[in-house]
């Protein structure tokens, strides 16, 4: 029989962590929220009679696994008020979810006798519908004390994703990472959009437009390597294109040109690793691309 757990936590990851795990055969213990009645719901979802509280000392106690699934502000506010009511107990794992906050957070845990660590499911949760297991196929980062990380991996294997450790003082660059990954690429494409509907294509049409281009890139960085996905005026050296770029929006979405400069800088240094663009041609991109008002 697999180990019992408890969430803390009941929002989406927390409640669908908490469905796909008694799915998996992990035992629910209790669950606890803010809210009674998102505890409640949570429970329900698990298809348990687990009890409810919104005190998680309540059902933390005889756990094997606690999970705290909180918003990253309450994470070492709710370890530290579970370990000054004794609601864990000796080598019970305690994990939280935070991409971005380190294990260290449920040191008060750890003091208490509990192995701590951290599971951060690789994915955007935007989508309400838990229908379907939402952990299947993705990544899960996990970090902490050796106990803690090999019931973490344990745990994402059983959700269906693919466990990879990452380092403790590190955690907040592989969150950087993935905000660059996911929320940076949907600025970037805001840009692309923004400029294509400026030429004239039809706002409906535009993504339709992109998303061919969009696929094949991300095909080939996956195939190639990102020096030798890098196609275009920058690692070709054609400062005449780039010119014509930085006029034509600096004159129709003057508000996009130092994004559209910024970009293209560090560009430059890809088009460099990738071995076809010149020292001399990359100094001079640099110079056309440098911010605008520049004296360098």
């Amino acid at each position: 029989m697999k180990k019992s757990f408890t969430t803390v936590g009941c929002g989406r990851v927390g409640g669908a962590m908490a469905r796909y795990l008694a799915t998996a055969g992990y035992q629910p213990a209790g669950f606890a929220s803010r809210s009674l009645s998102s505890a409640k719901r949570a429970s329900e979802a698990a298809g348990s009679s687990a009890p409810a509280s919104v005190q998680p000392w309540d059902v933390t106690p005889g756990a094997d696994i606690v999970l705290i699934t909180t918003p990253d502000g309450a994470i070492r506010e709710t370890a530290v008020k579970i370990a000054e009511y004794k609601g864990v107990g000796k080598d019970t794992v305690v994990l939280h979810c935070s991409g971005a906050l380190p294990s260290t957070e449920l040191a008060a845990l750890a003091d208490c006798g509990a192995k701590i660590g951290s599971m951060h499911p690789l994915q955007s949760f935007a989508d309400e519908n838990i229908e379907q297991n939402p952990f299947a196929g993705i990544m899960m980062a996990v970090e902490g004390q050796e106990q803690a990380v090999a019931a973490a991996r344990q745990i994402a294997e059983s959700l269906g994703a693919a466990p990879f450790e990452i380092r403790t003082d590190c955690k907040r660059l592989y969150h950087a990472s993935a905000v660059a990954a996911s929320n940076y690429l949907v600025t970037l494409m805001n840009l692309s959009l923004q400029l294509i509907m400026v030429s004239g294509v039809a706002p409906a049409d535009s993504w339709k437009v992109l998303k061919p281009l969009v696929t094949g890139t991300l095909g080939n960085i996956e195939k190639n390597g990102i020096p030798r996905a890098l196609t275009g005026p920058i690692a070709r050296g054609d400062m005449e294109t780039v010119e014509g770029h930085l006029a034509e929006i600096g004159q129709k979405a003057p508000t996009r040109l130092e994004l559209y400069r910024l970009l293209g800088r560090h560009t430059i240094e890809i088009a460099q690793a990738g071995g076809g663009l010149s020292e001399q041609a990359a100094e001079r991109l640099k110079e056309i691309l440098a911010p605008t008002g520049s004296t360098d």
